[in-house]
């Protein structure tokens, strides 16, 4: 995992969400044009800078296994390493497995780094197997480059 010696810069910290994050939380996933159902605010994890919400992602449970979504940084803190260090946070909260969707090769590379291997729909666990296979018939129907990523531990 390459991504261990990321840190926050000293006008940021993380904490879990409250309440009155969810308007923020909902402006960052729309403006990354995520999926914007099933945001719910007692999942999520933020990443607060100068005052302001920075960054987010949340951790959704289903029965047997948990997925890192919604993950997004607002566009004035890019590249500055929050995205690395949320993941790499978001990993180290999570029951396992963990699962992931992302759109495109530059996603799948990111989290690649931090042990995430694409896996087939059919190696997922049930509960998964229909929210993520809507994504895959999209990517069949409307060649959409979902790709399904699951945590390795011992990556």
């Amino acid at each position: 995992m390459i991504a261990s010696s990321v840190s926050l810069p000293q006008e940021c910290r993380i904490r879990q969400a409250s309440e009155q994050d969810i308007k923020s939380i909902r402006k960052l996933v729309w403006s990354a044009k995520l999926d914007p159902t099933q945001l719910r605010w007692e999942q999520f994890w933020v990443i607060e800078c100068d005052g302001k919400l920075a960054a987010c992602g949340q951790l959704r449970k289903f029965t047997g296994a948990q997925e890192l979504g919604s993950l997004v940084v607002a566009k004035d803190w890019r590249d500055r390493g929050l995205g690395s260090y949320l993941t790499q946070y978001l990993i180290q909260q999570a029951t396992k497995p963990l699962y992931l969707e992302c759109l495109g090769k530059r996603l799948a590379s990111f989290y690649s780094r931090f042990g995430f291997l694409e896996v087939p729909v059919e190696d997922l666990p049930q509960s998964l197997k229909f929210k993520f296979g809507l994504s895959q018939l999209a990517k069949i129907l409307f060649r959409v480059p979902v790709t399904i990523m699951q945590y390795q531990e011992s990556f």
